[in-house]
């Protein structure tokens, strides 16, 4: 058929053009590649029911920017306070948690944000932090709470404030989303 309106030279009609089916986007599956359910209304439905656990329960030191998450339930502001007795005693953080519609199957991209950015060998001036829960560790029974709570424990246990020692060369070159980092965890010390 496409022959014939080459030769006569003229025009396709548009109701005869054939075009090849498209093939059907594959389901996105998980680790153990079972295919994945995305239902916005069921992450929508567990990060209300995270953040009213968080806002009525929160960990020492934690509080929820609710001003944030009343403009967008996907990005949640996080404040965290420097535990008593430690390096960042009396120091207020801020962290910006964002979720995707394959929360909790994915894990949340978090960074810190604001003017304090805590020095700290795990975190990079650009708020990067270098958490194995945020990326390859990450399992949907973890929780804003339980990342709020190994942030905080990772700050607690910080013998020396100092910057990874890439810190430089690593924002220079990095993705805007520190999820796409292949990261290397090689200390657990601090």
């Amino acid at each position: 058929m496409l022959k014939l309106f080459k030769k006569s030279k003229e025009k396709i009609p548009k109701s005869e053009i054939i075009t090849e089916p498209k093939e059907p986007k594959t389901p996105p599956v998980s680790k153990c590649g079972k295919p994945l359910l995305l239902d916005n209304s069921r992450w929508e439905r567990r990060l209300h029911k995270e953040l009213m656990s968080l806002i009525k329960e929160p960990p020492p030191g934690v509080t929820v920017d609710t001003e944030s998450v009343q403009q967008n339930l996907s990005e949640w502001k996080i404040n965290i306070k420097g535990f008593e007795g430690t390096l960042y005693e009396g120091e207020d953080f801020q962290l910006l948690f964002k979720f995707n519609n394959k929360y909790p199957f994915d894990s949340p991209e978090v960074t810190f944000i604001g003017n304090n950015i805590p020095v700290h060998p795990h975190v990079y001036s650009n708020g990067h932090i270098c958490l194995s829960i945020l990326t390859e560790d990450w399992s949907p029974a973890l929780s804003v709470q339980s990342v709020c709570l190994s942030i905080a424990s990772m700050l607690s246990s910080c013998r020396e404030k100092k910057r990874p020692p890439d810190n430089t060369l690593y924002v220079k070159t990095c993705n805007k989303n520190p999820k796409k980092t292949k990261w290397w965890y090689h200390d657990d010390s601090v």
